[in-house]
């Protein structure tokens, strides 16, 4: 099968200390959308950030493509009401013969004309989800689908951010981590940081800052970002409706209105503004592990 055989270009380049990536394909470069890689500790609700992230853009008069990267095939499931077929599943229907695949066949739209993609992934224990993630970019250049978008959000799997899943790093301008007030998710971060620091060194993504979320407090979030030069960017709590969101298929903006959920409308809304606007590139500087295990050792 074409994705288990996946061969190694000899002009790999170094990608950080103890690690070669592939190189990207020129080619492959996504061009003036701007793009957004979302990353963070598994379950702290990129999907749900990314998703309604996504329907805040539109509804700012955005053209939105979301791209979930993760094998579950999750990401975009409240802007379209269901699980979607995935790239890899489609290109498996044709023997990966990309020629005879159709933009309906992989790419939907969801809440506000927002556009949906689910990379999919390799079979377990097998292949890469960097190939996974060159082979969807390749399709949407493929059938000109870029040429039509402000903005790409890549929602990328878990927090062990491997050379495969870091591939969204090599077109991201701006890289978000989601974190909750905790250590688990912290320490998480502290990781995804050490990962965008080394692609740093060879493309053009840069840290844009972190969104604190299912947290009523900020405070340990703040006190990293300020020892390792992060910024939060926003604060969304654990609010039970935007559970319940996700429960009922649905973005924060089709949910019944309260004065909490308009206040993280609100919230969606500034910063989605905020992040098409620009912003600042941080050179963050992450700790060593032993080192964070003893910053953030909680009383």
């Amino acid at each position: 099968m074409a994705l288990l055989e996946l061969d190694r270009p000899t002009n790999a380049r170094p990608d950080g200390e103890g690690s070669v990536q592939v190189k990207l394909d020129p080619s492959e470069k996504i061009g003036n959308a701007k793009v957004f890689a979302i990353y963070g500790k598994g379950g702290i609700g990129k999907s749900t950030t990314s998703s309604n992230l996504s329907a805040a853009l539109s509804l700012l008069g955005k053209r939105v493509l979301q791209i979930g990267c993760d094998p579950k095939h999750d990401s975009t499931f409240t802007l379209t009401k269901k699980l979607m077929p995935t790239v890899i599943d489609v290109l498996e229907t044709v023997d990966f013969h990309h020629e005879e695949v159709r933009v309906e066949d992989f790419c939907f739209q969801g809440y506000n004309g927002v556009m949906c993609i689910e990379a999919g992934g390799p079979p377990a224990g097998t292949g890469c989800g960097g190939y996974v993630v060159g082979q969807t970019v390749k399709l949407l250049k493929q059938h000109h689908l870029l040429e039509d978008t402000d903005v790409v959000i890549f929602d990328v799997l878990g927090d062990v951010v491997c050379g495969g899943f870091a591939a969204p790093l090599q077109h991201a301008e701006r890289a978000v981590v989601v974190a909750a007030n905790d250590f688990d998710s912290i320490f998480a971060m502290n990781r995804i940081v050490a990962a965008i620091k080394a692609k740093s060194k060879n493309y053009e993504v840069r840290m844009a800052g972190v969104i604190a979320n299912r947290s009523a407090a900020t405070d340990e979030i703040d006190r990293f970002n300020e020892a390792t030069g992060l910024k939060r960017l926003a604060h969304f709590p654990d609010l039970d409706a935007i559970r319940r969101s996700r429960l009922k298929k649905c973005t924060v903006f089709e949910m019944d209105s309260t004065p909490e959920l308009e206040a993280v409308k609100h919230e969606y809304l500034r910063l989605a503004a905020h992040l098409y606007a620009g912003t600042e590139a941080l050179s963050a500087m992450p700790m060593k592990d032993r080192d964070i295990f003893e910053f953030l050792g909680f009383e």
